[in-house]
């Protein structure tokens, strides 16, 4: 490996990393705003406050469910960004978690179109989000998983392991 592609791979896997931090920072913000670890409703930056005021704001993001379904996809949501936000931390099935997270992300910013247009997901980069999740999935080797993905082997063929 040459200099510049040693280069490129130690920007590549410090890049991931920071995508990970990024995602998984801001999947525990939305959860700490959930449980009032940010201040009450109504405080400077917060958004909920506590888990009944996000329960409403999850029933406009899907008005065709019942409360018992509403109360399903908050719950479950928060589980997930949870689960999904220690996996990336630790490093813990990255691939999995940042499929996760890709998905939840385009799920949600659907959602936030449905219930109340385009502006608020991509004002708030939702889609983008996603789709460095799903960028994170599909380049393994950014964070040190098949370190030889991609890289030519001595027979001069590329290595595909991704």
């Amino acid at each position: 490996m040459d200099a510049s592609s040693n280069t490129s791979s130690r920007f590549g896997r410090a890049a991931a990393l920071y995508l990970r931090l990024a995602l998984a920072t801001a999947f525990l913000s939305a959860v700490a705003d959930r449980f009032g670890i940010w201040g009450e409703r109504g405080d400077p930056g917060v958004a909920w406050g506590d888990f009944d005021h996000f329960l409403a704001y999850t029933a406009s993001l899907v008005p065709f469910l019942p409360e018992a379904g509403v109360s399903f996809v908050g719950r479950t949501a928060t589980v997930l960004e949870v689960a999904l936000s220690l996996a990336l931390l630790v490093g813990f099935k990255v691939r999995a978690a940042a499929a996760g997270s890709g998905l939840l992300l385009l799920a949600f910013g659907l959602g936030m179109v449905m219930g109340g247009g385009p502006k608020g997901p991509l004002d708030a980069s939702v889609f983008t989000a996603s789709a460095g999740a799903l960028l994170l999935y599909v380049y393994p080797r950014s964070y040190g998983k098949s370190a030889e993905a991609g890289e030519v082997r001595s027979s001069g063929q590329r290595n595909r392991s991704y």
